[in-house]
C-alpha cells in the first residue's frame, strides 16, 4: 500500500509542480496577462482596503505569489534529492518523503486557496476575460484541482513517518 501511496502522490506532485513553475515566467516577467489578473484583484483590494495595499498588490503580488509557488515546489520535489543523495551513500537528514509532501500538500492548498477565493469573489472571476479573449475557465480549474489535491497529498501522507521512505 504504500508504494500506491508514493505513486499518487508522485503523480499529484507533477502537476501541481507544472502548473506552479510554468506560471513562473509569465508572473516574474510582468507578462499582460498576469498584469491584468493582479491588477484586477488589486483594484478590487483598493475599494475596501486602500488604494495603498491595493497598488502594492497590484505591483508585488504576482512575485509574492510566484515566489511562494517557486518554494512550495522546492519544497514538494525535495523527497527526490534527499532520495539521490541516499543512493550516493549519504544520510537524508532522517526525513521523509511523506513529511515533504504533507508540508508541500499544504503550502500548495494555501496559495491555492486564495488564488479560488480571489476567483469567486473579486471581479477577476471564474472565467477570465482579456482584451476580449477568454482563459475558458481554466485559471480557475487549476486553482481549484491544486487545492483540492493539496488536501488530499496531506491526508494520503499523513501518519507513519518513522520510517525512510523514497
Amino acid at each position: 500500500m504504500k508504494y500506491v501511496v508514493a505513486i499518487i502522490s508522485w503523480v499529484i506532485v507533477a502537476w501541481m509542480c507544472f502548473i506552479f513553475l510554468g506560471s513562473l515566467p509569465y508572473k516574474f516577467t510582468n507578462h499582460p496577462d498576469t498584469q491584468h489578473i493582479f491588477s484586477t484583484i488589486g483594484d478590487w483590494l483598493g475599494t475596501f482596503l486602500g488604494s495603498g495595499i491595493g497598488s502594492l498588490f497590484t505591483q508585488f503580488g504576482a512575485y509574492a505569489v510566484g515566489g511562494f509557488e517557486l518554494i512550495t515546489s522546492l519544497v514538494l520535489l525535495l523527497p527526490a534529492l534527499l532520495w539521490v543523495k541516499s543512493r550516493a551513500g549519504d544520510q537524508p537528514f532522517g526525513n521523509t518523503r511523506r513529511r515533504w509532501h504533507q508540508i508541500g500538500g499544504l503550502m500548495a492548498s494555501a496559495v491555492m486557496a486564495g488564488a479560488v477565493f480571489f476567483h469567486l469573489v473579486s471581479p477577476l472571476g471564474i472565467e477570465v476575460l482579456h482584451q476580449g479573449e477568454s482563459d475558458g475557465g481554466s485559471l480557475f480549474r487549476a486553482a481549484a484541482s491544486i487545492l483540492v489535491l493539496g488536501i488530499v497529498l496531506f491526508v494520503m501522507n499523513r501518519g507513519g513517518t518513522a520510517e525512510p521512505e523514497q
